[in-house]
């Protein structure tokens, strides 16, 4: 008999009672379930196991923020050998409409059993009606990978307008190469691309004065860097030049400008995350010292 459903509340057990050798997915990164729930960032009704004659053959959880009503993504997908339907079935079951970002580790296309692994849950998500949409790279910094001095082109000042800030955000989604905010162009134009970036920096937990607005030496407004802090870990959180000011290098200098700014703060470890197919920003990440620890692929319906 097979039972699809999610959990309730101290069934925690039945969800960790899937072995899984942890090559691939969110697990492989250390991520503790248990302490995640008493956050409030995974739920009973957002977690979905499959039973087979009571035994969990089959599991999905969807993360957000303590304080969002919906789930953010789907980043938790196993199943046992031979179970690919029954995982189809379950994600169609849940109905969640949320991004599945599967975690990788650096070319796991390279390793036959990482290949494998990443390979037969992007099949499972792409037979549940997603499809493929971005690959992307994640990197963490840490203060053995050396802190590069700041350049000293630019001049950086905190904005408290957020009618300001949003004017920018508008200028920096014209020909952005990121992925999503491209994809938030093409669906809504420039201010729905600019509002979900907004959002995103305001949902963030990080102090509102980090946000940082540049200038050429000529006072020119370049761009926007916004050093931050995610429900996780301090992050780079949005890197930005405005058209005319782009071919300049003058990303790097943003970079920079954030990790330093972090770094003042105290952290001890930084991540941040490109599109593979935005090289200049990966070139800038390689320069500054940040090391790739993560591949993702993302999915969407």
């Amino acid at each position: 008999m097979l039972e699809l459903r999610p959990l309730v509340a101290g069934e925690e057990d039945l969800f960790l009672s899937l072995y899984d050798p942890a090559l691939v997915g969110i697990q492989s990164t250390g991520r503790d379930y248990r302490e995640l729930v008493a956050l409030n960032q995974y739920r009973p009704e957002w977690t979905w196991v499959a039973l087979r004659d009571g035994e969990t053959v089959a599991r999905a959880a969807w993360w957000a923020g303590p304080d969002d009503e919906a789930p953010i993504a789907l980043d938790w997908l196993d199943f046992a050998d031979g179970e690919e339907d029954t995982a189809v079935a379950l994600l169609e079951k849940a109905g969640f409409d949320a991004e599945y970002c599967l975690v990788l580790p650096p070319r796991w296309r390279e390793t036959p059993e990482t290949k494998a692994a990443g390979e037969v849950r992007i099949d499972v998500a792409k037979r549940a009606g997603m499809r493929p949409f971005i690959e992307r790279l994640r990197y963490r910094w840490t203060p053995a990978d050396g802190l590069p001095p700041r350049p000293g082109r630019l001049t950086f000042r905190p904005e408290p307008d957020d009618d300001v800030i949003f004017d920018v955000l508008r200028r920096i989604a014209h020909g952005s190469l990121d992925a999503h905010e491209k994809r938030a162009v093409d669906e809504g134009g420039v201010d729905a691309a600019a509002r979900n970036e907004m959002e995103f920096l305001q949902w963030m937990p990080s102090p509102r004065d980090w946000w940082r607005l540049a200038f050429s030496d000529k006072d020119e407004l370049v761009g926007l860097t916004v050093p931050g802090r995610n429900h996780a870990d301090p992050v780079i959180g949005i890197i930005g030049v405005v058209p005319e000011h782009r071919g300049n290098g003058y990303a790097y200098d943003l970079l920079i400008e954030a990790t330093h700014l972090l770094v003042e703060t105290g952290v001890d470890a930084i991540t941040a995350e490109t599109d593979v197919t935005n090289t200049p920003m990966a070139a800038n990440f390689a320069r500054a010292g940040y090391p790739v620890t993560q591949e993702r692929v993302y999915l969407k319906k």
